[in-house]
């Protein structure tokens, strides 16, 4: 579970707040999708959810207690959170093994070859864990990137517009990939799109913010359906 409570985040020279009085929650186990426009305050709510940056007011909580507010700030790496970047941003100089076992911290040795390839072969990678980021390809990449997210056990997985680099196809098939083993581990996932089809496809719900500022929130089809205004027919339609 996640639930943001009027969260709220200004950056210097800005005359509109980034993040303005924002709220939701995402129950375990179900998908959202967070939507807008270049400059809308996505990416950064995102990183605020994932402790990179802080709030300037409001509260975030997970179902293992309070992340951020008035007395509480978590740091990122105790907040049992995944992060899947546009690229997989994986250690170039590491093999796909390694670049699990970094994400592992610290357990027995004994366990983390055992770890790593049961997380590879959950996301269909099995015999790549000697390989070295470049020698995969796009798809491949963000696969490892997913499996490196998950290996650390988080109760909520944050991608943020992880699919933007690879071809309708490979799009299609890994956004089914990603859906079907969050919800397999039942774990509470956010996504980062600017993407329509990423958003519909991927999601139990959809979020759209507009200027920093929630502007609906609702079922896929609810939202596909009866957008609120213009903007949001565009964000969720094309066109």
């Amino acid at each position: 579970m996640l639930e943001v409570q009027n969260i709220s985040k200004s950056f210097p020279g800005n005359d509109v707040p980034a993040v303005h009085d924002v709220s939701f929650r995402v129950a375990s186990g179900e998908l959202l999708s967070l939507v807008g426009e270049s400059g809308s305050g996505k990416t950064t709510l995102l990183r605020m959810i994932a402790g990179l940056e802080i709030p300037e007011a409001g509260q975030i909580q997970t179902t293992r207690g309070c992340l951020f507010g008035e007395k509480n700030w978590v740091v990122p790496e105790q907040r049992r959170i995944g992060l899947v970047f546009q690229g997989g941003a994986l250690f170039p100089h590491m093999s796909v093994a390694q670049n699990l076992w970094y994400a592992m911290g610290k357990i027995p040795k004994s366990e983390l070859q055992d770890r790593a390839e049961e997380y590879l072969k959950l996301v269909q990678l099995n015999g790549k864990a000697n390989r070295y980021p470049h020698e995969l390809s796009g798809g491949e990449r963000q696969r490892v990137a997913l499996a490196r997210a998950l290996v650390a056990k988080p109760d909520i997985i944050l991608l943020d517009e992880p699919y933007s680099n690879l071809d309708v196809a490979l799009t299609a098939d890994l956004r089914e990939q990603v859906r079907d083993v969050l919800h397999q581990k039942n774990i509470t996932g956010v996504l980062v799109t600017h993407d329509p089809a990423d958003a519909r496809h991927f999601a139990d719900r959809i979020a759209i913010l507009r200027k920093g500022v929630l502007v609906q929130l609702g079922l896929v089809k609810d939202v596909v359906d009866h957008p609120c205004d213009m903007y949001c027919s565009l964000l969720i339609r094309g066109g």
